[in-house]
């Protein structure tokens, strides 16, 4: 019974995290985090989008299409497959067929640290997709049994680990676990709101240092 009340109290919790993360300017987490943030080449492919779920990894060894595809196939509603190319920034795992599958399984997007193709198709399914770049070259229909599935993996510099909680815009890509975003998510909410306030003075022509004294003490 008590190990069923901490799931529920654990589950309760990263359902609050969760809610609040969708209110939080992830840039403003920034200000209170330093680990964790993608390389700034990995870029959003499709703009104007917003991703937050939890990470499930994979990592390719060799250009092998099928375990992409069985990836997908485990998908459930709020993933977000993460896939790590191993160094490998000329094949494509990632094209419309692959979005749509994730689509329609419910995840909430795709990160490639490598290329994707398909960038017209992926833009008209409207999953988030973030990648390096995109090719003509893609994936092959095979299986080397060289992947690795669900285990920890390295995307844009950062240690993914599955069910890591994935935070993603057109300003970049963070990957954290739910206690290091629990620990300043207050935090990043009060600045947020604060914001408007500190734009409207300097709208009004006060004085900046008036204005941003707050910020140099």
């Amino acid at each position: 019974m008590e190990t069923e009340k901490t799931a529920l109290m654990h589950a309760t919790q990263d359902s609050s995290l969760l809610h609040n993360l969708e209110s939080v300017s992830f840039p403003t987490l920034g200000h209170f985090l330093e680990n964790g943030f993608a390389d700034h080449r990995l870029r959003a492919m499709v703009p104007n989008t917003k991703v937050i779920g939890r990470a499930v990894t994979l990592k390719l060894l060799s250009p092998d299409a099928i375990p992409v595809n069985l990836a997908l196939s485990q998908l459930k509603p709020g993933d977000v497959l993460v896939i790590d190319m191993n160094g490998d920034h000329s094949h494509a795992p990632v094209g419309a067929v692959t979005a749509c599958a994730a689509l329609n399984a419910g995840a909430r997007g795709i990160i490639v640290d490598g290329v994707v193709t398909d960038c017209i198709e992926l833009r008209s399914t409207g999953l988030p997709v973030f990648a390096r770049g995109t090719s003509l070259l893609t994936t092959k229909k095979r299986d080397t049994a060289s992947s690795q599935f669900d285990e920890p993996v390295t995307c844009g510099g950062v240690v993914v680990r599955p069910g890591d909680i994935v935070l993603a815009d057109d300003n970049g890509v963070l990957f954290a676990e739910a206690s290091a975003l629990a620990a300043v998510i207050d935090l990043a909410l009060e600045s947020d709101r604060a914001e408007p306030v500190t734009l409207a003075r300097l709208n009004a022509k006060e004085p900046l240092q008036k204005v941003l004294q707050c910020f140099m003490s």
